[in-house]
């Protein structure tokens, strides 16, 4: 049976239950891929021999020592495939290449399965999705609007439950601009930190490959599976993990006269409430000076940088020009112009960009802003393809310039039903960090990923090592007494939920406290789930007296968390008011 969503942990239990097997998800994937054929996500899928093939090989090695163990990928068709043509969204430009790109096979050899190559813009130029002779890529949510490019077809992949996380390059935005508009997680890791061996480049001394998942700890799983330095890449390297604060962190945002929406009506509001709810988590907000990094994001397009695309491919386009995008053609050829002198004044210019950039990191631990102000109608892209999809790069072109990583989160949805996204960015080697942010604001945004992948249990972060998770149910709740004994910790709110219902919720005689006790006849309560570092946890459950204590609470989506239990004998004589709900109810009930 098919779990709900694709994302890693659902997947991986369902194949450790047996209720599943990786040959029989194939069939299922095959057929979810020719219902969604008019989207033009694929280039080229791999045949159903192959990809059983592919599926009974992990089967007969087993589970054991394969962390991707029949897990669902899908691959942008500028990245190597193994004995499938790469195209770069160019069918004259077309190989079939001997080896997998480097971090392809790394993924290949854990476990995962290659399901195909995703439609993409033409050479990886463009924001939008739709510069392709494969067809535009529409989006997962409404077919009329644009997906966003250049990785079009992986981030609609993902969204649509085809794979469980798929490959994509980002050089401008191309890895996180699919994912605000397809409602789901796009990782831009520190440049070098994932080889671009086997990847057709674009600008190839600022190209990244991304990641596309449905939550971040699927995200982060895969980054550290491919990550590793590849001493065929000249560019690939070894980035050291560089912590980020949890707790009063500093958030920075561009001044409210350098954000732009183009006109959107609804994004500016949802940018504010992001701010709202990072501020919630115990973030400082930051007013930035957003010069300097505008500066740098022209450096790309309009700057000697647009030289090395033609370096990459030009030589290609000027001997078949006839075979190219007009639009991309345009772009590339225009690299030809700067020259030697006007590259090195470009290099000054950036270093300068550089050093003010990383004094505005020493005020603020990550930069927050939209990951893009509005999203267009594939008709009206087409009417101006250049000026627009310039504006889809404004908050992204700068990223790989400055050095920065970067992840794309989903922020909920505008009132056409479209989602919007938000970006966190912070120096290199931040990725776990960054991530680990993302999931808390993307949890405060939305329980789904894509167009209906719930979101996994947060018990299964294993990533999350240095935290725990604990659920309270009284006066440890947000602005009760006792709070105050969960933030001094440096813990943070992660979800507000309710148990299975399977307890019941007493008023201890001392009249402070609440005692919850499972029963067979009870009703779902009221809980908080707040994370902790591990090495505060010990020093908190000291603290708690009897009859209280720490035990295993089940959640109402099935998951499991420590949190707060009452002795069963204790609650002779207590007032059960399990029928309020929650111990802040049944306090406001008490007012009346």
């Amino acid at each position: 049976m098919t779990p709900a969503s694709l994302d890693i942990a659902r997947l991986s239990a369902a194949y450790h239950s047996g209720d599943l097997t990786p040959t029989q998800l194939i069939d299922v994937l095959l057929a979810r891929i020719e219902a969604t054929h008019d989207h033009a996500i694929w280039i080229s899928v791999l045949s159903r021999a192959t990809l059983l093939e592919y599926a009974r090989r992990i089967e007969s090695h087993g589970m054991e020592g394969l962390p991707l163990y029949g897990i669902p990928f899908a691959i942008k068709d500028n990245i190597d495939l193994a004995h499938s043509p790469t195209t770069a969204g160019c069918p004259a430009y077309a190989y079939t290449p001997e080896r997998s790109a480097f971090v392809v096979q790394k993924l290949i050899d854990a476990g995962a399965i290659p399901l195909g190559k995703t439609n993409l813009d033409q050479f990886a130029t463009g924001l939008n999705g739709t510069r392709s002779p494969y067809g535009a890529c529409k989006n997962a949510f409404d077919p009329a609007y644009i997906s966003g490019g250049s990785s079009s077809g992986s981030a609609v992949a993902v969204a649509l439950g085809l794979a469980s996380f798929s490959l994509g390059t980002d050089t401008a935005g191309s890895g996180r601009v699919p994912a605000a508009f397809n409602h789901i997680i796009g990782l831009k890791p520190s440049c070098g930190r994932l080889s671009t061996r086997g990847v057709v480049p674009a600008c190839r001394s600022l190209d990244s490959v991304s990641i596309f998942a449905l939550c971040s700890a699927d995200a982060h799983q895969v980054m550290t599976l491919a990550e590793g330095l590849d001493p065929a890449d000249s560019y690939s390297r070894t980035v050291g993990d560089r912590p980020l604060p949890l707790t009063h962190f500093r958030f920075g945002v561009p001044r409210d006269d350098q954000c732009r929406f183009f006109g959107n009506p609804d994004t500016p509001g949802m940018f504010q409430r992001t701010q709202s709810q990072l501020e919630a988590m115990g973030g400082i907000k930051v007013e930035i000076d957003f010069t300097p990094f505008l500066n740098a994001a022209r450096l790309l397009y309009e700057g000697p940088w647009l030289a090395e695309r033609t370096a990459a491919v030009g030589d290609f386009i000027d001997a078949h020009s006839d075979a190219v995008h007009p639009v991309v053609r345009e772009i590339i050829a225009a690299g030809r112009s700067p020259t030697a002198v006007e590259a090195f004044r470009g290099q000054y210019v950036l270093k300068n960009l550089r050093t003010i950039v990383a004094a505005q990191f020493e005020k603020i631990d990550i930069l927050l802003t939209p990951t893009a102000g509005t999203i267009y109608p594939i008709e009206t892209l087409l009417a101006d393809p250049l000026q627009l999809n310039s504006q889809l790069g404004y908050y992204t072109n700068f990223m790989n310039l400055l050095g920065l990583a970067a992840v794309a989160v989903p922020a909920g949805f505008q009132s056409n039903g479209l989602p919007f996204g938000v970006s966190l960015c912070a120096p290199a080697g931040t990725d776990a960090g960054l991530l680990q942010l993302a999931d808390w604001l993307h949890r405060q945004a939305t329980s789904h990923a894509g167009t209906q992948a719930p979101l996994a249990d947060i018990s299964n972060f294993a990533w999350l090592h240095n935290t725990v998770h604990i659920a309270v149910c009284g006066a440890h709740l947000s602005g009760l007494p006792l709070n105050s004994q969960l933030t001094e910790r440096g813990a943070r709110l992660v979800q507000a939920t309710r148990t299975s219902p399977n307890y019941r919720l007493y008023a201890l005689p001392d009249g402070k406290r609440p005692g919850l006790v499972r029963a067979r006849n009870g009703v779902a309560i009221e809980i908080e789930i707040w994370e902790m570092p591990l090495s505060h946890y010990g020093s908190f459950v000291a603290a708690i007296r009897s009859p209280l204590g720490i035990g295993t609470l089940t959640l109402e989506n099935g998951a499991s968390v420590q949190g707060f239990l009452c002795e069963a004998d204790a609650i002779d004589g207590a007032q059960d008011i399990s029928a309020t709900g929650g111990w802040r109810a049944y306090l406001d009930s008490t007012k009346t």
